[in-house]
């Protein structure tokens, strides 16, 4: 397995994270009302998603490039459309009337495990986000990789939650994020926006039978 096939694990893992969205903002509004630890909790839980989502992405991606290019080049193809609506979506996102509710968890590791694991969006986005960012390598995807991509990614979504951590409770951060929810939200649909492109870069070749053997 090349070097990229494992950083392009850790970054997706990192950026499926890192990348503002429903759960983003949950853990942005307990670490505002109840401090670092709630949010720790919260994130914690949410981690069980993240390794089931990242987990069933991997195989599926994994077991696409067993079958054949085509099929890998297919979903990363539809993968890339997905990536596109969700920028697209996010960059047209319009103001909420009110955005102030902060409601007190009393069990925020269960909220962010039932959060993540309940999640609709969790396998869609995850499998779009690491096919986005592993497809560049897709001939050197076996499934006896599969354990190594899944501890890289681990140690990706830890990494994440650390810093998401580091940085929830401050009172900058969250008036910060207040002041500029609109843009912090465009600007994620510019990210997914380019991790599209990027899926699309490595999956019309293949499709239009332009990459060579």
């Amino acid at each position: 397995m090349t070097h990229s096939v494992v950083l392009g694990a850790f970054l997706a893992a990192l950026f499926y994270v890192l990348i503002p969205g429903p759960a983003f903002l949950a853990l942005l509004g307990i670490g505002a009302g109840q401090g670092r630890k709630a949010g720790a909790f919260f994130i914690s839980g949410h981690l069980v998603g993240d390794l089931v989502w990242s987990s069933l992405a991997l195989v599926a991606i994994v077991g696409a490039r067993t079958i054949g290019t085509f099929v890998f080049d297919l979903l990363g193809l539809l993968c890339g459309l997905y990536l596109a609506w969700i920028g697209w979506s996010a960059w047209t996102a319009k103001p909420k009337a009110d955005g102030k509710a902060l409601m007190v968890v009393e069990r925020p590791f269960r909220r962010g495990l039932v959060f993540g694991v309940t999640n609709p969006k969790g396998y869609p986005v995850a499998l779009a986000t690491f096919t986005a960012l592993v497809a560049g390598s897709a001939g050197s995807l076996q499934f006896s990789a599969l354990p190594l991509l899944l501890s890289v990614s681990f140690v990706g979504f830890v990494t994440a939650d650390i810093i998401l951590i580091g940085i929830i409770g401050a009172g900058t951060v969250r008036r910060f994020y207040r002041a500029h929810e609109r843009m912090i939200v465009r600007c994620s649909g510019v990210l997914f926006m380019g991790f599209a492109a990027q899926a699309l870069w490595h999956a019309t070749p293949g499709l239009l039978g332009w990459r060579k053997a």
